[in-house]
């Protein structure tokens, strides 16, 4: 009795976690973000679950969910510039998956879709683009180039339903030898702005000073004419009276005769 009784509970219990497991693979969650693809013994079937709760065939359907975020991924690629320069770039690409298209692609291509086209397409585009500017170009151009990255990947990847939504430079790394030439010609271009700058310098401070004698011959040119101006003859005759000294002079004469005027005093 005590047996039967164990068994028809073991029973019991069982069937209690069969119930359990069917009604928990009986439905599946898909989490806010993601959409869900469903997987019918290894078939994929068209359209995609959107976020919430849903029922699926319990141990027959399986439901994949597909992130349609923002997502980053960094790649670091090697390309060769105009002037034949290696540009080892660093890049950080923010992209999304279309909901619309997640079944597709998970059906195409599978869940490892940035290994297999993003990067194989950032590789090719970045080549393309890097070709058309010198490794300096690169360096003053990053805008340009991140909005030529944006252009051209989302022309090759948003058929298949991914998206590009930003592309950052990290870092633009070039040979040893590019480097030096390139600090070279900067302490170069250095020293020649700093010798026409001391050029410039030395030719205003004699400009200036050449400007400065004429100012200064200006104003006594002015001041002699000035001077000379207000000489008339009733001011010469003034300035005689204010010299005399009340005597009369020592030497007088005309036509050449010269007179000692003390002697003639004598004489009278």
């Amino acid at each position: 009795m005590d047996t039967r009784k164990i068994r028809k509970f073991v029973a019991l219990i069982g069937a209690v976690l069969i119930v359990l497991i069917v009604a928990l693979n009986s439905f599946t969650v898909v989490e806010a973000g993601h959409t869900g693809v469903v997987v019918t013994m290894g078939s994929v079937n068209e359209g995609v679950l959107p976020e919430g709760l849903h029922a699926k065939i319990p141990f027959i359907q399986q439901i994949v969910t597909i992130d349609n975020r923002i997502r980053k991924l960094e790649v670091n690629t090697e390309a060769f510039s105009k002037d034949l320069q290696s540009v080892n770039t660093v890049l950080a690409i923010n992209y999304r998956v279309d909901p619309a298209k997640s079944d597709s692609i998970y059906k195409n291509i599978g869940a490892d879709y940035e290994s297999v086209l993003i990067v194989p397409a950032v590789n090719e585009v970045l080549k393309a683009i890097t070709a058309t500017y010198t490794a300096e170009e690169s360096v003053t151009n990053r805008v340009l180039i991140s909005e030529g990255l944006i252009s051209g990947l989302n022309n090759k990847l948003n058929g298949i339903g991914l998206y590009i939504t930003d592309v950052n430079i990290i870092d633009f790394d070039f040979s040893e030898a590019f480097i030096t030439a390139i600090e070279e010609k900067q302490v170069a271009q250095q020293q020649l702005l700093k010798a026409e700058t001391e050029k410039q310098t030395a030719i205003t401070v004699a400009e200036a000073e050449a400007e400065a004698i004429k100012i200064r011959a200006e104003a006594e040119a002015e001041a002699n004419r000035l001077i000379n101006a207000s000489l008339t003859d009733e001011v010469i005759e003034n300035k005689k009276i204010e010299k005399w000294d009340g005597e009369l002079p020592k030497v007088t004469g005309s036509n050449g005769t010269f007179v000692d005027v003390g002697d003639l005093t004598e004489l009278e």
